[in-house]
């Protein structure tokens, strides 16, 4: 299906907005091409990712090969894309590479990022009584199925000594979720930024618990086999993030001027915008695929395999390739401080 996305003025607040995150929304595809040369690299992107930033960044300039963005709602359908051969590269979360690879899909993750986990929260309704993660306990929470916000929420029980099992769990996709959240559907809504800055920044609720200390904060950027096994492609891909590893570490120096654009490119409003960039996006840093992630990730592998959520056993090393490490420091390394 190619389509344009709507605008997203028409759609429900945020509404299939930037989510390198989740959920099973559908796809539409954008027909923009940077660069010139023979060679095309299809790239599978989300409103406000990849595309912007690299824009943004000034990164799109000098491309001796081509790149055809493709626009998805969230990272399963990019996925999808990805294991069809129809996009060669993308960006998504922590978690529907998981889902992804228990689906037996072909896909390989070739680059991770790290930042804070913060924005990756629990949220509460103005006016909620609950006040700690162990009142969830019978309580419904939203959450998008696959989303990296469903582990955060399966992590965050954990740590608060209950299981999913404990809470009534409402799968739903951010444009329904935060209508549910906003009329006191559900008593709580497990979800990422941008839609944590935007309830915290209209007064509609607050944080009952985040991602920080129970999730790994990595984002990754997935390619299919076939293109990392066609020489050309190889190449390009490894031009294709450096100059994502570089405008990554752009944001950091210029979130004012990072926030403007993604407002404008997305229909944030720009003080949601500015709290995602300065909780979130600006914290992120170009680190290595290696052993400590692949364990990370066998983590919630295996956590969503004792929930039979997915199901087989998923060995998340079979999914990765460390050619594009060079000498970028290991996962494990800690995000950028916050400026804000």
């Amino acid at each position: 299906m190619r389509r344009r996305l709507v605008p997203a003025a028409l759609l429900l607040p945020l509404a299939l907005l930037l989510t390198a995150c989740g959920g099973n929304a559908s796809a539409g595809t954008g027909t923009d091409t940077d660069g010139k040369g023979s060679l095309t690299l299809d790239v599978g992107d989300q409103k406000g990712g990849s595309e912007a930033i690299l824009r943004a960044a000034g990164e799109l300039k000098n491309l001796d090969y081509k790149i055809k963005w493709s626009t998805f709602t969230s990272g399963p359908p990019l996925l999808e894309a990805v294991n069809a051969k129809a996009v060669d590269i993308g960006g998504v979360g922590n978690t529907p590479p998981v889902f992804a690879a228990g689906a037996g899909s072909k896909i390989t993750v070739v680059a991770a990022f790290h930042g804070t986990s913060r924005g990756d929260a629990i949220l509460v309704p103005k006016g909620s009584k609950l006040t700690r993660p162990e009142q969830l306990k019978g309580r419904s929470v939203a959450v998008a199925q696959g989303s990296s916000a469903h582990y955060q929420l399966v992590a965050s029980l954990k740590a608060a000594g209950l299981s999913l099992s404990d809470v009534k769990v409402k799968y739903l996709q951010p444009a329904d979720a935060l209508a549910a959240f906003t009329s006191g559907k559900v008593d709580a809504w497990a979800v990422w930024d941008p839609y944590t800055s935007q309830v915290l920044q209209a007064k509609q609720g607050s944080v009952l618990t985040t991602g920080d200390g129970v999730t790994n904060g990595l984002t990754f950027q997935v390619a299919a086999p076939n293109a990392l096994q066609d020489k050309k492609k190889a190449a390009a891909i490894k031009d294709y993030l450096e100059r994502l590893r570089r405008a990554t570490a752009w944001v950091y120096g210029h979130q004012e001027e990072w926030a403007k654009v993604w407002a404008k490119d997305t229909g944030l409003p720009y003080d949601v915008a500015l709290a995602s960039v300065k909780r979130t996006n600006a914290t992120r840093i170009s680190v290595a695929v290696d052993k400590p992630l692949i364990a990370s990730e066998q983590q919630i592998a295996d956590a969503f395999t004792g929930l039979k959520l997915i199901p087989k056993k998923v060995e998340f090393g079979d999914f990765v390739d460390t050619r594009y490490n060079g000498d970028l420091p290991p996962s494990t390394t800690p995000a950028r401080a916050s400026k804000g």
